[in-house]
């Protein structure tokens, strides 16, 4: 769907990818830059939604990389929300192939209105959930019944996918953040598995912009864990914030 005749295009491309990276590695919801840049060349939102998914997954893939050191000692909590995510991931990509275009195309502005709601309102949940101590225990039935549904969310529109799950995990499981942000990049790679194996079989998947986003996306989580002791988090955060808006109230009116 990329014009290769349009150099422009792909170097747009490129660039979202690089801040999309970059933003997720400072302030998370970097897919919310991808989603309207290839809306901006001219996908449509099926296919710029199911794009963006499959390419954010090497991201995803550095997350949990770069945190693996947080991972010990949640093995049970890894195993029983993978096993959710799973399973909502599943539920939610399927509903995208099976509901009629028409269905998305009215829901997607609804949903990045939301997702960028829920970025906006990010630093005050940590503020009032603060930071659980380790031996309190997990509200393990809520938690993963609201896995489930956050991994709908992300198998149906994957925008802002870190932001739903980083809350999700502070309301109900009790661990330091840090260690909660970990698990996050884990169920971010097993919901991003799931739709990427979906969509491969059965979506309008741009394998050309997948291949420009999938490395630019990765080098950008790199150099924004760099950059992420000098940049103000709030600016990002409400610079992805302001074009989520923009970006769901254009999709409204269109």
């Amino acid at each position: 769907m990329i014009d290769t005749s349009r150099p422009g295009a792909l170097v747009f491309l490129l660039v979202a990818g690089l801040l999309a990276g970059a933003v997720n590695a400072v302030a998370g919801g970097g897919s919310l830059l991808v989603f309207p840049a290839l809306l901006a060349v001219g996908f449509p939102p099926l296919a710029a939604n199911v794009t963006n998914s499959v390419a954010q997954w090497p991201g995803y893939v550095g997350q949990v990389i770069g945190n693996r050191r947080e991972l010990p000692g949640q093995g049970r909590r890894i195993l029983l929300t993978s096993i959710v995510a799973v399973l909502g991931a599943g539920v939610g990509a399927g509903l995208l192939l099976v509901l009629p275009g028409q269905v998305f195309d009215a829901i997607v502005p609804v949903l990045v209105i939301l997702a960028s709601l829920t970025m906006a309102i990010g630093p005050w949940l940590k503020r009032t959930i603060g930071n659980p101590e380790n031996a309190a225990r997990d509200r393990t039935g809520p938690l993963l019944v609201a896995m489930f549904l956050a991994a709908v969310y992300g198998g149906y529109f994957g925008g802002a996918l870190g932001v739903i799950l980083i809350s999700t995990l502070s309301l109900f499981a009790h661990d330091e953040l840090r260690r909660l942000n970990a698990l996050k990049g884990v169920l971010s790679v097993v919901v991003a598995s799931v739709t990427v194996v979906v969509f491969a079989i059965s979506a309008p998947v741009d394998w050309l912009a997948v291949a420009l986003l999938a490395p630019t996306t990765l080098i950008g989580g790199l150099l924004g864990a760099q950059v992420a002791r000098r940049m103000p988090e709030n600016v990002l955060r409400w610079a992805v914030v302001l074009l989520g808006l923009a970006v769901g109230v254009y999709l409204f009116l269109t």
